[in-house]
């Protein structure tokens, strides 16, 4: 008898109200019910439509420890399937990327299937004449899996679970102020991806995203001193772009309070519903024209004024729509996790947007970052804490109000913990046998 996959009552009693059991970071067989029953019913970002943009071009990713392929289809549309051949098992591609033209082509024994999935040759068939495998409905190709694309973003979801938008609900808004940044409507990816290796849970580097107690401590050596070397400057004086991006993440406990956190059912949220460390950022007065010119003044301002700081797609998207970057978590084991950073181009903007978008990537998200490293720093060691003997329970106190577990939506102070335990609500409620 295994300890939680023959107890549901043990799994479920991991998460209260207020506070969590530490086996939800630190235990395997814990990781491996979330790969199966969690990250397999929930809707997970897989890959942005412009980064297939024509028939034949290809990405690759895992997802709940599956390999799945995204792939431009012949007649334009986007598919995504499991990368698996019919045949033997092998994958049928596995670089991150490529371009497999109108095929692909297994490896191991050059079965080959349309970029839809359906089988079209194997080599000798007649060798397989009189066997189960001739048998009605016996190969069905690359098993396709459900798929939504919205705003150009493409979900997956490998299970039987809720409906794309019953999941997401008014969420989507965050996306929609992404993608309405640009004056064309439309995003592309931009440049690589910077993937980055982190030695914890994938919750932590999740929950971390709208924890606002953490920035004035631990970003006090990188971002404090950013800030230090610019006091005294004339009020006037343009601020240097990394200092502009740097700074504000040592402002103190009262503006991240003060920015306000709002979450949905199915551990939705962001932080930011007022203002965010994206608000002072220096105009650039050719986008701003620009942005009038394809909305009217009064819907580029509402646009433009929307500056959130981060928004959550529980469990594996994050997003900044004011600096144009995303971050999607890819757990790897209870104790590793692989980041992927991404920057876009909003289209029809000048170029000034993209540059300050790759700085920002650079500076705060990837592994040479001087602001990552700050959090890795805590994620290892709280890891490596939670394994020592001792008190068994996390805190998930702050703030906590009983009235908000009967809300779908909720507004709160930005220091507020509501953001983690919204969170681990959907958590107990995807980890259900």
């Amino acid at each position: 008898m295994t300890r939680y996959r023959d107890d549901p009552r043990a799994l479920q009693a991991l998460v209260e109200a207020d506070r969590v059991h530490r086996d939800v970071y630190i235990h395997p067989e814990v990781f491996q019910l979330e790969m199966e029953r969690l990250w397999s019913r929930a809707w997970i970002y897989l890959g942005h439509a412009s980064q297939v943009p024509q028939p034949g071009v290809f990405i690759t990713a895992d997802i709940a420890a599956m390999p799945v392929i995204l792939v431009r289809h012949t007649d334009g549309s986007v598919r995504v399937l499991m990368n698996r051949c019919a045949h033997k098992g092998t994958k049928v591609v596995y670089d991150f990327a490529g371009n497999t033209g109108k095929t692909f082509r297994c490896p191991y024994h050059a079965w080959t299937y349309r970029t839809d999935g359906s089988l079209l040759h194997i080599p000798l068939q007649t060798g397989y004449e009189g066997t189960r495998l001739n048998e009605t409905n016996a190969v069905r190709g690359l098993t396709p899996v459900t798929h939504e694309t919205y705003r150009g973003f493409v979900f997956a979801r490998l299970a039987d679970g809720l409906g794309f938008r019953e999941y997401f609900g008014d969420s989507l808004s965050s996306i929609d102020n992404l993608a309405d940044r640009s004056p064309e409507g439309e995003l592309e990816i931009a440049g690589g991806c910077l993937r980055f290796l982190h030695n914890c849970n994938w919750k932590m580097f999740v929950e971390n995203l709208n924890d606002t107690m953490h920035p004035m401590i631990v970003h006090a050596s990188s971002a404090g001193t950013a800030k230090k070397l610019w006091e005294g400057k004339p009020p006037d004086l343009p601020k240097p772009m990394a200092i502009e991006q740097y700074a504000p993440f040592a402002n103190d406990y009262k503006f991240f309070d003060d920015m306000g956190v709002r979450v949905y059912q199915h551990g939705h949220g962001f932080s930011g519903v007022n203002f965010s460390i994206h608000s002072s950022y220096s105009s650039v007065p050719e986008y701003e024209d620009a942005m009038k010119r394809a909305y009217g003044a009064e819907r580029a301002q509402q646009i433009l004024g929307t500056v959130r700081h981060n928004t959550v797609y529980y469990p594996s998207l994050t997003i900044k729509g004011a600096i144009q970057s995303i971050r999607v978590a890819r757990p790897l084991a209870a104790d590793r996790t692989v980041i992927e950073s991404w920057t876009f181009r909003l289209k029809g903007a000048p170029a000034k947007l993209l540059e300050r978008t790759v700085m920002y990537n650079r500076l705060i998200n990837s592994p040479m970052s001087v602001v990552g490293h700050d959090d890795l720093h805590c994620y290892r060691s709280a890891q490596e804490g939670l394994a020592a003997q001792g008190h068994e329970w996390v805190s998930l106190h702050r703030n906590f109000d009983s009235k908000e577990l009967e809300a779908e939506e909720l507004t709160c102070n930005g220091t507020s913990e509501i953001s983690m335990r919204n969170q681990f609500r959907a958590w107990r409620e995807f980890m259900a046998p």
